[in-house]
């Protein structure tokens, strides 16, 4: 049985130095996530045919969530999206909204939504999802720390997108950043949306999203607005309407003259 175990080992090392040595000699198929400043420094935008990791920073997951929707809506190019969850993680965060993915812009027709029974039967659903070719991405959900996903999970995933051309996206949730072989690695957190119309209620999703990982440049930091109609990532705008200044050489009459009226 060792023997078996260590020959396995040794063809996996061996494949791996191989997809490994090739995928350095080959630049990456790339998507632009249309934040100028991000695609810079991600050498033309998000690596395709790899696995990234997003993780939420304190209780920012449903932030994280959002970012990783954006992820793959990009990379998976109108094409179908497995989203693998623990059934543990709907517990804790609730379901993902099918309604909530389209007002962000996404075709719920598209997605495919599995619940895993524990951490194993997701890491095993979620190889078999990236081994599928007519797949634009995969999306692996998994809260809390895990023993499962070491290393040599990592690993596995990561040959599974670079065979089949599908992208993995990894978010994880209450958990710390461990060895892996994500191409990127992120941490978010919710920015503050710039303020909306007078007919809209709500303000559009924005993203402290800070790259804290990558595998081939620089690292960064930046506030990403998502634009649902474009589905796509950009700056966000500066605020276009002008905000009266208190006048400098009367700070104070104003509070004052609102005292005298409520005693007279």
């Amino acid at each position: 049985m060792s023997g078996a175990r260590t020959n396995t080992l040794a063809s996996l090392r061996g494949s791996i130095e191989r997809i490994e040595a090739h995928a350095d000699a080959t630049a990456p198929a790339r998507v632009a996530l249309g934040h100028a400043d991000a695609d810079a420094t991600l050498q033309g935008g998000l690596a395709l045919a790899a696995v990234h990791e997003v993780f939420a920073e304190g209780r920012q997951s449903a932030a994280a969530t959002g970012f990783i929707a954006g992820l793959a809506g990009r990379a998976a190019a109108r094409r179908p999206l497995v989203w693998v969850r623990q059934d543990f993680t709907e517990i804790e965060s609730g379901a993902l909204s099918m309604s909530g993915l389209a007002e962000l812009g996404f075709d719920p027709r598209l997605v495919v939504t599995v619940r895993a029974a524990d951490i194993d039967a997701a890491l095993r659903t979620a190889a078999d999802a990236l081994a599928c070719d007519a797949l634009g991405a995969v999306v692996l959900e998994v809260w809390g720390e895990t023993r499962q996903l070491d290393l040599v999970a990592s690993r596995k995933l990561t040959l599974a997108a670079q065979a089949s051309g599908v992208t993995g996206l990894l978010l994880r949730v209450a958990a710390e950043p461990q060895p892996s072989t994500a191409e990127t690695r992120w941490i978010v957190r919710a920015a503050h949306s710039p303020p909306a119309s007078l007919w809209s209620a709500w303000g559009a999703p924005v993203f402290d999203a800070q790259l804290v990982r990558n595998r081939h440049g620089p690292v960064g930091r930046w506030i990403m607005e998502w634009k649902c109609d474009e589905c796509l990532f950009e700056k966000p705008a500066a605020y276009p309407q002008p905000v009266a200044a208190a006048p400098a050489h009367r700070p104070h009459q104003a509070p004052a003259r609102a005292r005298q009226r409520r005693a007279g």
